[in-house]
């Protein structure tokens, strides 16, 4: 693959068999599914993931609205989803989890044994597609050097990334000196961290209740790790370490860039144990973070302040949401051949900046 194709936000949606990886002695901690009593009938059914006797989210896709079958969201078939991949134009999807992207327990025992049983169940499936499925490691961050064994296990199977989130995440902010290994060990096996949309907060809440505060807490917690990197020196003190930022859009650069600045002009450094941190113009670059963006964004504008090499793009395969864009590769080409980005540019986002930052 000279020029591949890269989708950088892909999903699996996690299934029954994605639990038989649990260790003996732990067949207790297996999540399983359950439905309400009184279901509606006029709606589509639901259903639930039990973790740890509590309700988490397993959603009832629509093969339509997805553009997908169950047997590529759940890889129960690798090589369904690779034609799809092959009808879309696509060389590599890069995974990211669906169940773990709302924190389901505070448990460490509970969180050991459910992102150990995924983590081995997504490298099995993905050690079938030939290199075209890489994978981003969840690690059990309650327990740091099971977290550790996990990135090495990771890296030996096919990951290319490891999962974090931009909230608090095992009682703890991402510029906690207590992640400083994870960061060290991933920047060691040149794995990036990837702050993709989620809480890692604990949220038992009726789903009606999650959703009145959604785009706080799992859209805002993205941009909050990205201020964090800079202000707080995490990409001076791990120079070497690629930092991304996924499925949040892009829109909200030009304002983070801009407050940053203005905070060190006016208030200086030492600012809430904030070290004095550099702007460069290439901000972006010059801190070695990387932001998926929407193809329909104003991308001119976002350009002038994230610059050329450190934007990507990703379709959301599996999910049908905002964030859904099966066709980025030709909606970014559409841009080009009106004259709002350059050719280059589309090649970038869509090849060489995820390659780069994933290390594929």
């Amino acid at each position: 693959m000279s020029q591949p194709v890269i989708d950088a936000d892909t999903h699996v949606d996690e299934t029954e068999d994605t639990w038989e990886y649990i260790e003996p002695g732990e067949e207790a901690l297996k999540p399983y599914t359950a439905y309400p009593s009184n279901p509606d009938p006029n709606r589509r059914p639901t259903r639930y993931w039990m973790i740890d006797g509590r309700r988490q989210m397993r959603i009832t896709r629509d093969d339509a609205r997805t553009h997908t079958t169950v047997e590529m969201r759940e890889l129960l078939d690798v090589s369904a989803r690779l034609r799809k991949m092959d009808e879309l134009g696509v060389d590599v999807h890069v995974i990211y989890p669906t169940t773990f992207l709302v924190e389901g327990t505070d448990k460490p025992e509970v969180e050991l044994a459910i992102r150990r049983s995924y983590n081995r169940w997504l490298a099995d499936r993905c050690c079938q597609s030939a290199g075209r499925l890489r994978w981003i490691c969840v690690p059990p961050l309650r327990s740091m050097d099971k977290a550790l064994e996990m990135l090495r296990f990771a890296k030996d199977h096919g990951a290319c990334g490891v999962l974090k989130k931009g909230n608090q995440e095992a009682e703890r902010w991402p510029s906690d000196p207590y992640f400083f290994p994870l960061y060290e060990e991933a920047e060691r096996l040149d794995m990036p961290i990837c702050f993709h949309t989620g809480t890692g907060v604990p949220d038992f809440s009726p789903a009606s209740e999650f959703l009145l505060s959604a785009f706080l807490r799992m859209t805002m917690p993205v941009p909050n790790a990205f201020e964090a990197i800079i202000a707080f020196g995490l990409s001076k003190q791990f120079p070497k370490l690629r930092w991304g930022f996924v499925e949040a859009g892009a829109s909200w650069i030009p304002f983070l860039v801009y407050h940053l600045r203005r905070r060190l002009e006016k208030v200086g450094e030492g600012t809430f144990g904030m070290r004095h941190y550099d702007l460069p113009r290439d901000v972006l670059k010059g801190h070695n973070l990387y932001v998926t963006c929407q193809v329909d964004e104003d991308l001119p504008y976002i350009l002038q302040y994230a610059g050329e090499d450190n934007l990507l793009v990703g379709s959301d395969f599996s999910h049908a949401d905002s964030a859904q864009e099966l066709h980025f590769r030709d909606r970014l080409q559409e841009r080009a051949g009106r004259g709002e980005i350059s050719p280059t540019v589309v090649r970038k986002l869509i090849s060489d900046n995820p390659r780069a930052f994933y290390g594929i």
